[in-house]
């Protein structure tokens, strides 16, 4: 068993039963209209504004048959050398452009980078490959109303559909130049790990993991499908340069040295960082604890260094 109060320090604890108050450990078993107004509402007491001199501009993608919202943060004053493509996190039923919005504003006023939030379909309204569908459709968007270079990056769900779109893209004339994955689930060995040592994490369990994914899938087999899960993929070449940054008690951290090693025994850029003592959905403690504060920073700090195509990264970040 692993012991949790040696592991995780005061401020996170804070942070975790605050959480838990606004969104406690048993709203799976809500419906699913219940949990998203549990979530949303939680969102919103976390919420920290924007920084000066960022604004947003929310409008919509159209494809054949439906649109999606999107949300482009710019800063005034910038004129960004990179765009970053964020897909936001919520077990691919939760979440959308409120959720993650003042992430995505600081991540534009840290940067200077444009940022466009997607506010792809959820389940179980839309199942998969529903969200990756509209991630494609996205990435499709931003490379022909934009002259930028693209930057993907997520968390947790939104992670998964960042490295999805990557392996996808790989080929495209606008492929990509950078990835930046944030405890992102990939699709990982469940028998092993942190899967093992850390099923019970405070924050996300790995009852909860596998309630996501049924959802996702509609109790769905897919082998060997990389849209699912980016880690079944067979080949890991020509993936642009990845930073994979995790939280130490979390089922999904060892995804990220998995995902990390592959790429790099295919002969790609990729570095992994695992956060001592941080637990999942940690983003929105990046003002009230310090580990989070700093790993916030480095993971702007990193975003920063891929659109400038400087590596190796682990060179410099603290």
């Amino acid at each position: 068993m692993t012991d949790y109060k040696e592991l995780i320090d005061a401020e996170t604890w804070a942070f975790i039963e605050k959480t838990n108050s606004y969104y406690p450990p048993d709203t799976i078993d809500y419906t699913i209209e219940q949990q998203r107004g549990v979530y949303d509402r939680m969102c919103r007491e976390f919420f920290a504004g924007y920084p000066d001199g960022v604004t947003a501009e929310t409008t919509t993608i159209k494809t054949s048959d439906h649109a999606i919202p999107v949300r482009i943060y710019r800063k005034a004053g910038e004129q960004p050398n990179a765009l970053v493509l964020y897909f936001h996190g919520g077990g691919f039923i939760l979440g959308g452009l409120d959720s993650h919005d003042d992430v995505c504003a600081e991540l534009c006023g840290r940067t200077g980078y444009e940022v466009v939030s997607v506010d792809y379909r959820l389940a179980p309204e839309h199942r998969h490959p529903a969200a990756f569908e509209d991630a494609m459709a996205a990435f499709h968007w931003v490379v022909s109303h934009y002259q930028l270079p693209i930057l993907l990056v997520g968390d947790s769900a939104g992670g998964n559909l960042a490295a999805a779109v990557a392996h996808a893209t790989r080929t495209h004339t606008h492929r990509a130049i950078g990835q930046l994955l944030i405890y992102p689930g990939l699709g990982g060995d469940q028998s092993k790990g942190s899967y093992v040592k850390h099923a019970e994490a405070p924050m996300l369990t790995m009852r909860d993991l596998i309630f996501y994914k049924n959802i996702r899938t509609g109790e769905e087999e897919r082998i060997g499908d990389p849209t699912v899960a980016p880690l079944l993929d067979r080949d890991f070449r020509n993936l642009p340069p990845t930073v994979v940054i995790t939280a130490e008690c979390d089922p999904l951290s060892s995804d990220g040295e998995a995902y990390r090693d592959r790429i790099l025994a295919a002969g790609g850029k990729a570095f992994w960082r695992e956060e001592e003592g941080l637990v999942h959905g940690y983003l929105r403690a990046r003002h009230s604890v310090t580990r989070a504060r700093e790993s916030f920073a480095r993971i702007a700090d990193a975003v920063g260094l891929l659109g400038r195509k400087e590596w190796p990264i682990e060179w410099r970040l603290p």
